[in-house]
């Protein structure tokens, strides 16, 4: 029995060694996610071992979601831990409160991860294992995921926020009875939380009442539930790359054209569209809704501005091109902002969905000595507007200028125009006055909207 503990022991070891050499670099910051209970206290005791070996520096973070009265507790027993290890540790508190239609599980989550996004380290390192995986899998399955969803958990992956941490996960080939070996083998301590003992939830259901049926029958059932994940792992990032070739051929002015669109078959159509959601980072629609939203596109005309919501996102056509943006953009009110300008370079002024930054250049841009201690404002368009941008035609209604310009009507009444004193001087994407515009060979003011 000694030598078999040894072994279990020992292969947990070599598991998580083997992926922080693959995965981590020399010096890399790592914080570990401790809840406190036997997985992620396993995790730490391996870290903290191999911390010096690779090396690497090790923090850690727990989240009290306060959602048991024994979370206060926890907290203690994770500060507590790590500092018998001499591992920093930062606890973040939150108060979570169950929301109509959203399970408190899938609120917790997101938090959680929300927390890890903002974790000061190059990876977070997660204590999911082998059994975690396999009831993913299940739990994906049953709610009729797609590809992507049943490809599981990776070994690494990076957040939507490039500058958040990649989450690393070196438990995934290790199963629940060998990290409760290691952690008996090593007298190691830990918190249970009682709500695990609950069937309430789907995956505790899943791992009470159904996995230990399954186990009977199909001894080996995590590490064949593993290769089926990365079957469908290899499958969902050929259709990304599917998407990709698609995308390269459909697109026009980096916006889907939807002529090109009805030249794939419908399969091909609906994945190019779900990878430019993803590509975004906007939450992906149901299935029934994404197809939904595809046949609404591809029976559009060129002259049919059709505008469909779903959650925060907004998708709208224009001159069949598809535009597709978060809701809040296109619903603000106008605003206005005025200054005396005196000079001051950069300038970066916040506006609306993006910023105009205020920049000098050579032979183009505003005339700096045609606004200099003038006052001057960024507004809305309010309507009624005339701008004459080429000094060899006339004065003109910009409303016709932006219908010439092709700029999405939606658009029209959210972008910034620069004034002074009363008269519009810049419209992004049109030009500037032209009594304003610098000489050739002078330095000018050149404004850039940046949405």
């Amino acid at each position: 029995m000694a030598h078999s503990r040894k072994s279990k022991s020992t292969s947990l070891l070599c598991h998580v060694q083997e992926a922080l050499h693959t995965h981590i670099k020399p010096d890399d910051r790592l914080a570990i996610a401790l809840s406190g209970g036997v997985d992620s206290v396993v995790l730490l005791h391996v870290l903290s071992k191999l911390s010096a070996e690779i090396p690497f520096s090790l923090t850690a973070v727990h989240v009290n979601h306060g959602i048991s009265r024994n979370a206060p507790l926890w907290s203690q027993f994770c500060s507590d831990l790590c500092h018998s290890y001499g591992i920093p540790i930062d606890i973040a508190n939150l108060n979570l409160k169950k929301e109509p239609g959203i399970s408190l599980e899938a609120l917790a989550r997101e938090e959680r991860y929300r927390i890890f996004s903002r974790t000061q380290a190059d990876c977070v390192v997660l204590a999911h294992h082998l059994d975690d995986q396999a009831e993913t899998l299940l739990l994906q399955l049953f709610r009729g995921a797609g590809i992507k969803g049943l490809s599981g958990m990776p070994w690494i992956r990076k957040q939507s926020d490039v500058a958040a941490p990649q989450l690393l996960r070196p438990f995934l080939e290790v199963t629940r009875d060998q990290i409760e070996a290691y952690a008996r083998q090593h007298r190691l301590n830990w918190v249970y939380d009682e709500s695990n003992d609950s069937t309430t939830y789907n995956r505790n259901f899943l791992r009470h009442e159904i996995l230990p049926v399954l186990k009977k029958r199909y001894p080996g059932y995590g590490k064949t539930l593993l290769r089926t994940s990365r079957h469908l792992s290899e499958a969902s990032q050929l259709l990304d790359e599917l998407a990709e070739i698609d995308s390269a051929n459909c697109l026009s002015g980096g916006k889907l054209a939807i002529d090109k669109l009805r030249l794939l078959s419908f399969s091909r159509a609906k994945n190019l569209l779900r990878h430019t959601l993803s590509q975004q980072n906007l939450p992906l629609p149901s299935a029934v809704k994404l197809e939904d939203i595809l046949k609404q596109l591809l029976s559009s005309s060129t002259d049919n501005q059709i505008h469909i919501r779903f959650g925060d996102t907004a998708i709208r056509c224009f001159k069949g091109l598809v535009h597709i943006f978060p809701e809040e953009v296109a619903l603000q009110a106008p605003r206005s902002s005025q200054f005396i300008w005196q000079g001051q370079l950069p300038l970066t002024l916040t506006h609306l969905s993006g910023t105009v930054c205020l920049t000098e250049t050579g032979s183009q841009g505003i005339d700096p000595q045609k606004i200099l201690n003038q006052s001057v404002s960024l507004r809305t368009r309010q309507g009624g507007e005339h701008f004459k941008p080429a000094c060899n035609r006339p004065t003109r209604r910009l409303k016709n200028l932006l219908q010439e310009a092709s700029i999405p009507p939606w658009q029209r009444h959210t972008m910034p125009l620069l004034f002074c004193n009363d008269q519009l001087i810049w419209v992004p994407g049109i030009g500037i006055e032209c009594n304003f515009q610098v000489k050739s060979g002078e330095t000018g003011i050149l404004p850039i909207w940046n949405s």
